[in-house]
C-alpha cells in the first residue's frame, strides 16, 4: 500500500457504531443546553478549581459533550467522523470507545493541572477529537489530508506535520494567553494522552511477546532437561543390570558430563 496514499474528507468509508454513538450523545446534550441553559454546564461543566476541591470527578467525563455553540459542536464533529473513521475500521468498537473518552480525560486533567484555581467551566469534545487526529497521524504519518484553511484556502500536508502544527499552536497560544477563550492547554492534553497511550500500548505489546519468548525457552528448556534425565536413568539401570563396563564410551560421557553439572550445581545453591 501506497504510504504517500491522499486521504480527502469524503464519504468513501461507513460510519461506524463508536462515532455513531458519540454523535447521539453530543447531540442529546448539545439539545439538553438548550432546554436547561447554564444549568447544564454548571453542572456536567469542567471547573478546575472545584474539581481539585470538591471531587466533581464526574465533570472529566461530561465536559467533552457539551459545546458553546452549533458551529463548536459541527467542528468537532466533522472533524471527528473525517479522521475517526478509519481509526474505528482497523481498532474495532470498543477500543476506539476507550481510547476516545481517555484522550478526553487526559485532556481534561491536563488543562486543570495547568490551571488549577480556575474557576472557567471548559467544554467541548476537542480534546478527545484531537487525540483521535493523533491516532491518525501515528497510524499514517505520510498521509497526504487536503482541507480547507479557515474553510477557504484549500491546502494539503501530511498527518504527522498536522498534528505537529496543532500540538505547537495549541502549546504556543495556551503559553502566551491568548484571549479567544480555548482551553488551548486542553488541545495539547488531549495529544499528548493519546500519543503516550499508543507508544504505551507498543511498550506493552512488546513485553508480552518477550515474556511469552522467555516462557517458550523455559519450557524448551525444561523439555531438555526431562529427555536428559530419561536418558541417565536408562544408562543408570543398564550399568546396574550389566555392569559399567558394558556402558558405551558416548553412554559414560553423558555419565561423567551429568555428574560435574550435579557437582557444579551443589556448589552454589540458590539463594
Amino acid at each position: 500500500m501506497n504510504r504517500y496514499f491522499t486521504y480527502r474528507w469524503s464519504g468513501g468509508m461507513g460510519t461506524g457504531d463508536g462515532i455513531k454513538i458519540l454523535f447521539l450523545l453530543n447531540g442529546i446534550f448539545f439539545l439538553a443546553q438548550h432546554i436547561w441553559g447554564g444549568r447544564v454546564i454548571w453542572l456536567f461543566g469542567l471547573v478546575p478549581y472545584r474539581l481539585w476541591t470538591s471531587a466533581w470527578i464526574w465533570t472529566l467525563l461530561s465536559y467533552m459533550f457539551l459545546h458553546a455553540d452549533i458551529f463548536h459542536l459541527l467542528f468537532n464533529m466533522y472533524t471527528l467522523w473525517a479522521f475517526g473513521r478509519e481509526i474505528e475500521s482497523l481498532w474495532g468498537f470498543r477500543r476506539f470507545l476507550v481510547y476516545y473518552l481517555v484522550t478526553g480525560v487526559g485532556a481534561g486533567l491536563f488543562h486543570a493541572m495547568i490551571t488549577p484555581f480556575s474557576m472557567v467551566p471548559t467544554i467541548g469534545a476537542s480534546g478527545a477529537v484531537l487525540g483521535i487526529l493523533t491516532a491518525f497521524a501515528v497510524l499514517n504519518p505520510h498521509r497526504i489530508v487536503h482541507l480547507l484553511l479557515f474553510f477557504v484556502l484549500p491546502i494539503q500536508m501530511r498527518a504527522r506535520t498536522l498534528a505537529l502544527f496543532f500540538g505547537a499552536t495549541s502549546l504556543l497560544l495556551g503559553i502566551t494567553g491568548s484571549p479567544d477563550r480555548i482551553a488551548h492547554f486542553a488541545h495539547l492534553g488531549g495529544m499528548l494522552t493519546g500519543y503516550v497511550y499508543l507508544k504505551a500500548g507498543g511498550w506493552k505489546r512488546k513485553f508480552f511477546q518477550w515474556s511469552r519468548s522467555v516462557r517458550f525457552a523455559m519450557r524448551g528448556e525444561e523439555e531438555k532437561a526431562r529427555q536428559m534425565q530419561n536418558t541417565i536413568d536408562k544408562i543408570l539401570d543398564k550399568a546396574n543390570t550389566q555392569g559399567f563396563d558394558r556402558l558405551t564410551r558416548k553412554e559414560k560421557r553423558i555419565l561423567k558430563k551429568a555428574s560435574q553439572l550435579f557437582k557444579k550445581t551443589s556448589r552454589n545453591p540458590d539463594a
